[in-house]
């Protein structure tokens, strides 16, 4: 079984920063895509970011500059560091990875979400 744990939502300034982790465990041979989405109030969840297993990262167009993703495969953990935040990033924030087994068989799992408010 995998299970992945969010941490680091919360409330913030317009202009502020914060940092989300989302740390993997469980069996399985290996990560390969790890990325964040986030659902608005009222809108329908979308990709802000992710990064492949060799490193090569992808934003959506609303963060790119101001949010970064990285990995630490060691850990098996994945962060989104968010700065200059806007009101509009206010969402839920999900994490996302596709789990490899040693079968060479691949499934997708999701985080519990986190949330992160922009307000003044």
């Amino acid at each position: 079984q995998v299970q992945l744990v969010e941490s680091g939502g919360g409330l913030v300034q317009p202009g502020g920063s914060l940092s989300l982790s989302c740390a993997v465990s469980g069996s399985f041979f290996g990560i390969q895509t790890m990325g964040w989405y986030r659902q608005p109030p009222g809108q329908q969840r979308e990709l802000v970011t992710s990064i492949s297993r060799g490193g090569r990262t992808n934003y959506a167009d609303s963060v790119k500059g101001r949010f970064t993703i990285s990995r630490d495969d060691a850990r098996n953990t994945v962060y989104l560091q968010m700065d200059s935040l806007k009101p509009e990033d206010t969402a839920v924030y999900y994490c996302n990875v596709d789990i490899e087994y040693a079968t060479r068989t691949y499934k997708t799992f999701w985080g519990q979400g986190t949330q992160v408010t922009v307000s003044s």
